[in-house]
């Protein structure tokens, strides 16, 4: 049973206070320490702000009550996403130790942003309410945007930046947008306020509430890379700060799906039939897309990035399908993919170099002659990716096209197999065995 507690709502949101002053830490020691170790100091204050957050999340499971007036919740689905943030601000801060200091990034700020998109990443899935949630997307994509544009005088990052910046601020209105035709047609800003309206006697599905609905998945399609929101992914990708990239790849990504989830199994779950046609074609067309263009790619990164687009595909099978046990694939289908996808953008970070950070694949020629263990690492996350069994990737994609077919969604299950089949034939010999190798 869902309980409204106003007297000791801050204990339920520790974590995300926590965050909050290690950012604000994490730039006041850069500013005011000594310029050799303030950048240290904010890092070790960033790993061990995301460190304690994470333990206190692990004391939120199995509670179930909201808070602020219903603006906030705490249930065990927005604990896992609040998990999975975490897990990725630590990993990509142990990432950026030697990275920042190689490329020069100036790094209180870096550090404290990062922690505020985390910040914003929690906001987002831990919301019942459409102004908290876009408060939350607003705070993470403000820190992405100038996160993208730290690597100082390189016109690629600039323009990483810049292009996210203009693109994200458009999406962003077309999701603000859909939520104001949300409320001029039900008066309701709570999501399961609308849910609890659509299933009354008092509603009709109306053009305008349809069109407010289609908008929404324009805003969260930009966030999670489905085609056709995606074109912004492979130049950010590509310009962006490598550990930035990986952030962007896993944690943003995360999110995006986790409020995008919370969104439509709520307030929208009683017009499944209506939007889950619509994710249908979203769905093939981005996992068809992302893998065919990959495999034409002759930087790391760009690949990497249609490998997102096409993994999105992957999690939209099992958004299109709409129960409970779709919903649980989809996590872990989630937290699978960032460890595999961390830990390859991990290798590129390795491989680089100041001012040179070697992405194009002909650099990975003869890598197992120079660094055995890091070829091998790297074929493990690229097979992974690719959904070869035994490992993650594959279990992952198992349980997505298992879901569909119990829904009887075979054509959707078939093409997902289909691009599998696709991925794992053509792009691993090619990026694998010919480059790597």
């Amino acid at each position: 049973m869902v309980v409204t507690i106003p007297e000791w709502a801050f204990g339920y949101i520790i974590p995300e206070i926590i965050i909050t002053i290690s950012a604000i830490i994490g730039l006041l020691v850069a500013a005011f320490g000594r310029k050799e170790s303030g950048g240290a100091a904010a890092s070790a204050v960033a790993l061990v702000g995301s460190g304690m957050a994470l333990v206190f999340t692990f004391f939120l499971w199995d509670v179930n009550t909201s808070i602020f007036n219903n603006l906030y919740t705490i249930d065990n689905f927005g604990t896992f996403f609040k998990g999975l943030a975490l897990i990725v601000s630590l990993l990509v801060t142990l990432l950026s130790f030697r990275y920042v200091d190689r490329e020069g990034i100036i790094k209180g700020e870096y550090y404290a942003l990062l922690l505020f998109g985390v910040l914003g990443m929690m906001v987002m899935v831990s919301s019942n309410h459409f102004i908290t949630i876009f408060i939350g997307l607003e705070v993470m994509s403000i820190s992405i945007y100038v996160l993208c544009g730290l690597l100082s005088g390189n016109r690629a990052s600039a323009e990483a930046s810049l292009k996210y910046f203009l693109l994200g601020a458009f999406a962003t209105a077309f999701l603000l947008y859909g939520m104001a035709l949300i409320y001029a047609t039900t008066g309701i800003l709570d999501i399961r306020g609308i849910a609890k309206y659509v299933m009354s006697g008092n509603f009709s599905l109306t053009p305008m509430f349809m069109i407010g609905m289609a908008l929404i998945i324009v805003g969260f399609g930009f966030k999670t890379a489905s085609v056709p929101f995606h074109m912004w992914t492979p130049d950010v990708y590509q310009g962006a700060p490598t550990s930035i990239t990986a952030y962007m790849a896993t944690g943003i990504k995360a999110a995006a799906f986790g409020a995008f989830l919370r969104v439509f199994y709520t307030a929208f779950a009683p017009l499944l039939m209506n939007w889950s046609e619509m994710l249908w074609v979203i769905a093939v067309a981005t996992m068809t897309l992302g893998n065919i263009t990959a495999l034409v790619q002759n930087d790391v990164k760009r690949m990497l990035a249609y490998s997102s687009i096409a993994h999105a595909g992957y999690i939209l099978i099992a958004f299109v399908v709409g129960d409970q046990g779709s919903s649980a694939s989809i996590l872990y289908y989630l937290l699978a993919y960032t460890f595999m996808n961390i830990g390859a953008f991990a290798i590129v970070i390795i491989l680089g170099r100041k001012g040179t950070e070697n992405t194009g694949i002909e650099s990975y020629a003869g890598l197992a002659g120079r660094h055995p263990l890091l070829a091998l690492s790297m074929t493990i996350f690229l097979l992974s990716l690719a959904g070869i069994p035994p490992l993650a990737g594959f279990m992952g994609k198992f349980y997505v096209f298992s879901a569909a077919i119990k829904a009887q969604y075979y054509w959707l299950a078939v093409i997902g197999v289909l691009n599998t089949v696709r991925r794992g034939s053509l792009l691993l010999p090619e990026s694998c065995h010919g480059h790597v190798f």
